[in-house]
């Protein structure tokens, strides 16, 4: 079957009015709660309006800790006087819904203060679908932007796509098989959510999707592909300049990084399988370091994250978090980036990170990873959750260190901040009316 045709770039030229285009980021958590690539693309992208000529923008974070409410207020602003902080109440994670009852007034005040041309939601998490509909209540002639993470309008399992029971990979959602995951809710309630979220979904000028293999899930799923673009994610400006992949002999060290959040489909456990598979072989020249953090994890897995890094071997090093000024120096200190994730992943951030330092990436041969990561010339995929399949490629790689150094030279350059930001400037000014 062929593959739907995603729109790109809008051909539509940026906007050009002597008042500044007033935009509102919203994203489902703020950098100083969480440390997730979608909010740090949210914040980045707020960031980056900010400095651009003819936008002002303001950014609209959520908090499930009601310790950041300051006197009872559902909003504040702990972090900047134009960043907001919304601490979340009661929510319904079966339907996205919000059910907080001081949100719906709260979100319509700050509207209403602040009238933003453009409303772009970074993710509709914990807001709730409905604050689509405030929004087009309160300001009938605001745009509203989507960018779509994951896919949770789509898969009741954390938006994994992935089985409840066993963790395999779910190619498609119908009510029937999410019924199957979920045996307690019957397949017409899955029927319905998906109507539910829809009926939202339907006020939404235009959708954000910053990989194909996304914009091709939800378009599957029924938004309309006239309403899709195809745009990356907005990163930081690089503090470090890239530096050259160092020389390696057969004998020497093979340092490999994993970046970012430590989750079991973030493929931690295909990493420690690995590193075990590596010591039998007697092989103590590849070398894991682990640079995230686990904190906001169920307690289950944080204890048995800590009991796996208690036994690993020699060749497992946990760094802990890192602030993400630190990102570039980091990853240059290294050989490779390990991205091990069992799920269809969107477009990771620590993959642009990687390509922007010129450094090759290790990635599961499903999704977002293998879309950004081109076999062979950007680095190279391994079957998803084989561990075997990755030691095997460690040690081809440690012993023929040109393969690494080529790929270091054929790897793609991320596009530029500044072009980004125009595709999004242009994203805005191509809405209908605008």
């Amino acid at each position: 079957m062929a593959k739907p045709a995603i729109r790109g770039r809008p051909q539509t030229s940026g906007c050009a009015a002597a008042d500044p285009v007033r935009v509102l980021i919203a994203s489902h958590s703020h950098p100083q709660v969480s440390k997730g690539g979608a909010e740090i693309a949210a914040f980045h992208l707020f960031n980056q309006l900010n400095a651009r000529a003819g936008y002002a923008a303001w950014f609209l974070g959520c908090s499930r800790d009601t310790a950041h409410q300051k006197l009872g207020a559902t909003l504040s602003q702990p972090f900047g006087e134009r960043e907001y902080l919304y601490a979340g109440g009661a929510f319904d994670w079966f339907h996205f819904a919000n059910r907080d009852p001081k949100f719906p007034g709260e979100l319509r005040g700050l509207l209403r203060r602040l009238k933003p041309q453009v409303v772009h939601f970074h993710h509709y998490l914990n807001f709730g679908v409905e604050a689509l509909w405030h929004v087009r209540e309160t300001l009938p002639q605001c745009h509203i932007v989507v960018t779509l993470h994951e896919y949770l309008a789509v898969c009741h399992h954390y938006g994994q796509m992935v089985t409840k029971q066993n963790h395999t990979l779910c190619h498609a959602a119908t009510p029937i098989r999410c019924s199957a995951c979920f045996t307690d809710v019957p397949p017409s309630d899955f029927f319905l959510r998906k109507t539910y979220i829809q009926r939202f979904f339907d006020l939404v000028d235009r959708f954000v999707a910053p990989s194909r293999f996304l914009a091709e899930r939800y378009i599957a799923w029924g938004i309309p592909e006239e309403r899709v673009s195809l745009l990356e994610n907005v990163t930081a400006p690089m503090l470090t300049p890239p530096a050259t992949l160092r020389r390696r002999e057969p004998k020497d060290l093979l340092r490999i990084g994993f970046f970012g959040q430590i989750s079991p489909l973030k493929g931690i456990d295909v990493l420690f399988d690995a590193a075990d598979c590596l010591l039998e072989r007697k092989n103590d020249h590849i070398v894991f370091e682990i640079h995230g953090d686990y904190s906001g994890q169920p307690q289950e897995f944080q204890d048995s994250f800590l009991k796996r890094l208690a036994k690993a071997g020699r060749n497992v090093k946990f760094q802990g978090a890192y602030d993400h000024e630190r990102v570039d120096r980091l990853m240059q200190s290294l050989d490779a980036i390990l991205v091990p994730s069992i799920w269809w992943e969107n477009s990771p951030v620590v993959i642009q990170e990687a390509l922007r330092n010129r450094r090759p990436v290790l990635c599961s041969d499903i999704g977002g990873m293998a879309e950004k990561v081109r076999d062979g010339i950007d680095g190279f995929h391994f079957p998803v959750g084989n561990s075997l399949a990755l030691a095997a490629l460690l040690l081809t790689l440690a012993e023929s260190p040109s393969m690494l150094s080529g790929v270091a030279e054929t790897l793609r350059s991320p596009a530029p901040v500044e072009d980004t930001l125009e595709r999004y400037a242009q994203v805005y000014s191509s809405l209908p009316g605008a």
